[in-house]
């Protein structure tokens, strides 16, 4: 498997289908919206972009099988599978708000080894595959070189089904809105972790997530320098429903506060 030129074209694909999530927003209408949960959103445009993924992804590497969020194809997980999001940022799409991306990942033997999340509206294509390096729009990125938590800038993501952990969260988030630049929340985990890849954020952290908001978007932190973990340390974060990403010099002091916060 040659991963340069599969990335090409995985990228490639990203911003054709990126460009019918681009024209369909211009005519999309409220009344499309579908929910999956109270506040789980979904319409035609997720289900039609992951669609056109998965039918020409299955070209490129037929013999992949897919993990995808909103499960059109039946072709189930195998040893070489795609991890889809098909349109991160579903509910900013709806409402208008311009951060949403589409997030592509491969994964052999459980171990992610391409990554490319196509941010739609800014035409930022981010993207890494295995000990490549990462890459916006064709440039070498890395993480930012800040050195402190104070001085940094922290994304995150409000929980919107699961709250039983919404104390620790909340005592997390006092402590950085005291401590830090600042903390933003984009919409988009995907997003988030790019920025962080290419040095806009110094780090983000989130629990309640799956697969395939984070799986594209960790690789290419760790190829653009950065360290991934769950909450405690350890390497269960695209499973594992709870992700840390950070520049190496900041991982250390965010990491130790999220995992005192949040322990059992």
């Amino acid at each position: 498997m040659e991963l340069k030129k599969l990335c090409d074209d995985v990228r490639t694909l990203a911003r054709q289908v990126g460009e019918f999530i681009r024209t369909e927003r211009k005519t999309f209408s409220i009344s499309a919206i579908e929910y999956k949960g109270n506040n789980d959103l979904v319409s035609y445009v997720d289900k039609t972009a992951e669609q056109k993924l998965v039918e020409n992804l299955s070209k490129l590497l037929p013999e992949s099988g897919f993990i995808t969020e909103e499960n059109t194809s039946s072709i189930k997980e195998k040893p070489i599978s795609w991890i889809i999001d098909p349109l991160d940022g579903t509910t900013n799409f709806i409402h208008g708000i311009p951060c949403y991306c589409i997030s592509i990942a491969l994964m052999k033997d459980n171990e992610i080894i391409l990554g490319v999340i196509y941010d739609i509206n800014l035409d930022e294509c981010f993207y890494a595959y295995q000990d490549g390096g990462a890459f916006l729009n064709g440039i070498a990125i890395s993480v930012s070189e800040t050195s402190l938590l104070k001085t940094s800038l922290i994304a995150t993501g409000f929980p919107y089904s699961n709250y039983s952990r919404l104390k620790e969260y909340m005592e997390v988030f006092h402590h950085l809105l005291y401590n830090t630049h600042g903390l933003r929340r984009l919409g988009s985990a995907a997003v988030d972790l790019a920025y962080v890849a290419c040095g806009r954020f110094e780090g983000f952290y989130e629990y309640g997530l799956n697969s395939w908001d984070v799986a594209a978007g960790a690789l290419i932190v760790k190829e653009a320098g950065g360290k991934v973990t769950d909450f405690t340390g350890g390497n269960k974060f695209v499973f594992g429903r709870e992700i840390i990403a950070s520049n190496r010099k900041v991982f250390g002091e965010l990491q130790r506060l999220i995992e005192e916060k949040f322990k059992d």
